[in-house]
């Protein structure tokens, strides 16, 4: 016990995090590698420290500049000792992050030569790095002259240092780098291949990637002749705050940095920039050379705010270390245990053969798997996520930038990854399993605050969404045939004019235009960022919902107004803007001009941007966000073209052939290209009024709030016609359906809609909930995927061939559904179902 009477940690962190990270009161956080959490203290003792405090820039002999340059250097030396390392051995350059350590190291050998050569004559150096490596140091190879290898393994490094010198290199220097642990999967690396290294290569060099071993694990560079010549960290890391990193540098390789040739300033004595140029670079330190221009010198007076706290908080990172691997332990064995009811394991854990969890030498606590269904298909790490997300569960998902390990752990050939990108994958993408394999991970990762309920937590939320006690079918009408032949009819039209924006509805008895590309104004304008020209979300920008468009035909105008409170200084909460798109029809100040490429859903098009001052500072007040209005209007070709995504899935398949289907057809059923404006995924959004009454007794079953209709965003609302007897609703029947005709004109059906955790904003109240998304992942989740609603599209055919008006359809109007395809040249179609 500490003289306190407190429990010291790993013991009290209970009441520790209580105190200190109040962030974590509603929430489970395992994203520690990506950067771990800053305290309450920290955050407190920083601001009266700059509060108290007059600090300068300390480029100047003023008081209060000299006293920020005493500042840093005693910091300096502090991080230092954190690692055990001595000022006489070793010197500490300040950086953004690890990744801008490895680029000044990559910048002076890229400036290197070989030894006792003239001037430009062999220069460049040789570059190996293992497998492993984060994505910042497989990117030093692109300038290695003399060559460059991946080690593929322990065993390949451990050959390659056993091996003598062949020469073949000319003299240039070899720079050899590798993380002490992987970003990936926390597996450890063996530290003593730096000392290796200089006892078995000439003009060798070691690059420690230590960045995420030393966020839970303690690091000493007591003993410099075996430590690595240069090793980089990241703070955030560690502390959480400052956001700033390290280059560490054994002064015994220090010299190759002095063929360096850029400078900055705070690095020379003196620069002649007239006809005579010359500069003199200062030689009494290596960090005076290396830290061009001021310095972050807040975050450096936070860092040592920072290890001030650390220290008081937990006892030693030896601790924290025995803290996290015990943790890890557990939750690699409780994950490790999960089975579904047929005996399939519910997680694919990869886990080197070498490691195990709870040794610190073999094993960091960060876990990387990803999670298989009863019929060994995988599950989406994008639906994962945004089940996880709502549920508060914050963990990372992806290629988490370790290209090396992802495909070794997913066993992805170079050409496979080719193929992946050409089919569509990015980085930040939802496009995560191609040709039946997964293209990324999920990893959990652990730090000093985490606590048996953050395992208890992610374990609770695996057992009660991904664990198949039995063999269960999601709801859906296609397993049964249908009791009866109800009627049905359109009960609502509803437009969206703006994207994310909140709907207008289509006043009862208006007959509204139906075009190729969806509802007439439909989804034609979007918000954009005035910074990044990328079109706002509802997901991550939930106001969007209070801003209503209208269509006033009459006076030809787009209507917007704002329902709630104003975010800025604005002065009304209505605008309208014309529904023209004519240029020549608008007075300058209204003109639109052609913009640059926005971003929607990913893909790039030609937008245009409206100029006016009036309307971006209408919707930047509005949502408190840089934004203006763009439109993509109807016909549009090259950069102007959306087509549908939608297609049919495999629940949607014919009753006898859907036990034996696994994962869905990566291909698009052969339906002709629709197009589309700015919607994610069809010109026309479906869904029934019998299948949300299913979900909602669902849901308050659970004694959950009621989803609104409005939450789905879709265009068209399909009920069954009153007065049918008690219990004879059919929910979820339009999975079977393939065309319908409303009132004159024929749809096809193109598949379901994929949902996510917009559905789960209030459009009243922009509140986040739960539901409607956990209830569905429960009952209408197929493949890892949770789908609700249909997409649709016009066609042509029947007496639409013959109508020199366009189609229109309106509320009331009869709906015939067809589970068949559709002749059109048949008088008689199939009957409806």
């Amino acid at each position: 016990m500490a003289e306190t009477g407190k429990p010291e940690y790993p013991a009290n962190v209970e009441s520790l995090r209580t105190d200190q990270y109040p962030m974590l009161e509603d929430g489970t956080y395992l994203d520690h590698a990506g950067t771990t959490l800053y305290p309450r203290a920290l955050v407190e003792q920083f601001s009266k420290l700059m509060l108290a405090n007059l600090y300068g820039n300390p480029h100047s002999a003023s008081s209060a500049s000299q006293l920020t340059t005493r500042k840093i250097e005693d910091i300096r030396l502090r991080a230092l000792r954190f690692f055990d390392a001595e000022p006489e051995d070793f010197d500490l350059v300040f950086v953004a992050n690890a990744t801008a350590g490895v680029k000044l190291v990559m910048e002076a050998f890229r400036e290197s030569k070989a030894e006792g050569v003239a001037e430009g004559v062999n220069k460049g150096f040789w570059y190996g790095y293992h497998r492993d490596s984060h994505t910042s140091l497989v990117g030093v190879r692109e300038e290695a002259a003399a060559g460059q290898k991946c080690f593929q393994s322990d065993v390949d490094v451990g050959e390659w240092l056993s091996t003598e010198d062949r020469g073949d290199l000319d003299g240039r220097p070899i720079l050899f780098a590798y993380p002490a642990q992987s970003n990936l999967n926390g597996r450890r690396l063996p530290l003593e291949w730096c000392n290796r290294l200089r006892a078995s290569k000439h003009n060798a060099y070691s690059l420690l990637d230590a960045a995420a071993y030393v966020s839970t694990s303690p690091f000493s560079l007591a003993d410099a002749a075996a430590a690595p010549d240069f090793t980089v960290v990241s703070f955030y890391k560690i502390f959480g705050f400052p956001d700033l990193g390290a280059l560490i540098v054994r002064k015994g390789a220090g010299y190759i940095f002095a063929r360096r040739k850029y400078f900055g300033g705070g690095t020379v004595e003196m620069v002649s920039s007239e006809q005579d140029q010359w500069h003199i670079m200062k030689q009494r330190t290596i960090h005076e050379r290396l830290e061009d221009g001021t310095l972050p010198f807040h975050s450096i007076l936070a860092l040592g705010i920072a290890l001030d706290v650390h220290g008081q908080l937990y006892d030693s990172m030896a601790e924290i270390s025995q803290h996290t691997g015990r943790l890890s332990r557990d939750l690699y064995e409780q994950l490790a245990s999960l089975h579904h009811g047929n005996g399939v394991p519910v997680c694919e854990i990869y886990k080197e053969a070498t490691s195990s969890y709870g040794d610190s030498k073999t094993q960091g606590p960060i876990l990387a798997l990803n999670l298989r269904t009863a019929q060994r298909d995988w599950v989406s790490n994008a639906e994962f996520e945004k089940l996880a997300n709502i549920k508060k569960i914050n963990v990372r998902t992806g290629g988490v930038c370790n290209p090396g390990g992802v495909a070794s752990c997913l066993n992805l050939a170079s050409w496979e990854m080719k193929q992946n990108y050409s089919a569509g994958q990015r980085c930040g993408h939802e496009i995560d399993i191609i040709n039946g394999k997964p293209t990324g991970v999920i990893r959990i990762s652990l730090g000093a605050m985490s606590t048996t309920q953050d395992v208890r937590a992610f374990v609770d939320f695996i057992k009660e969404f991904y664990v198949e006690q039995a063999r269960v079918v999601p709801e859906s009408s296609i397993m049964s045939p249908p009791r009866l032949r109800p009627r049905f009819h359109v009960e609502s039209l509803t437009i969206y004019p703006i994207k994310s924006c909140g709907g207008w509805k289509i006043p009862c008895g208006q007959r509204w235009e139906v075009r190729e590309e969806g509802l007439a104004w439909d989804r034609e304008w979007c918000l954009v960022h005035l910074g990044t020209g990328k079109a706002l979300s509802l997901k991550r920008h939930t106001r969007m919902a209070l801003l209503r468009p209208s269509i006033d035909l009459d006076e030809g105008f787009l209507r917007v107004k704002l329902y709630g409170a104003i975010m800025g200084p604005l002065k009304r909460k209505e605008i309208r803007i014309p529904l023209n798109a004519a240029p020549g029809s608008y007075r300058n100040e209204n003109s639109l001009h052609q913009g640059p490429s926005s971003q929607v859903c990913g893909e790039n098009i030609k937008t245009f941007v409206y100029a006016s001052s009036e309307i971006s500072d209408f919707f930047t007040a509005a949502l408190d966000v840089p934004c203006t209005l763009a439109r993509f209007p109807a016909g549009g070709s090259g950069q102007s073209t959306r087509h549908s995504k939608a297609h049919l899935q495999k629940h949607q398949v014919s009753q006898q052939a859907m036990p034996m289907l696994s994962t869905p057809p990566s291909q698009a059923c052969p339906f002709p290209q629709r197009p589309i404006l700015l919607s994610n995924e069809s010109p026309i959004l479906i869904i029934c009024r019998s299948s949300l009454n299913r979900l909602n007794e669902q849901i308050k079953a659970t004694g959950g709030k009621a989803a609104q209709a409005e939450v789905f965003r879709a265009n068209i609302i399909i009920a069954e016609d009153h007065g049918l007897p008690p219990g004879s609703e059919q929910p979820y029947i339009e999975d079977r359906w393939r065309h319908l005709q409303v009132g004159q004109h024929y749809f096809q059906m193109l598949g379901s809609c994929r949902r996510c955790q917009m559905v789960c904003v209030d459009p009243n109240t922009t509140e986040r909930d739960q539901e409607p998304f956990v209830t569905l992942s429960k009952t209408r989740r197929y493949d890892g995927k949770v789908w609700f609603g249909q997409h649709t599209c016009l066609v042509s055919g029947g007496e639409t061939n013959a109508d020199l008006q366009p189609p229109t359809i309106k509320t009331g109007d009869e709906v015939k559904p067809f589970d068949d395809a559709i002749t059109f040249e048949d008088t008689n179609p199939l009957p409806n179902v």
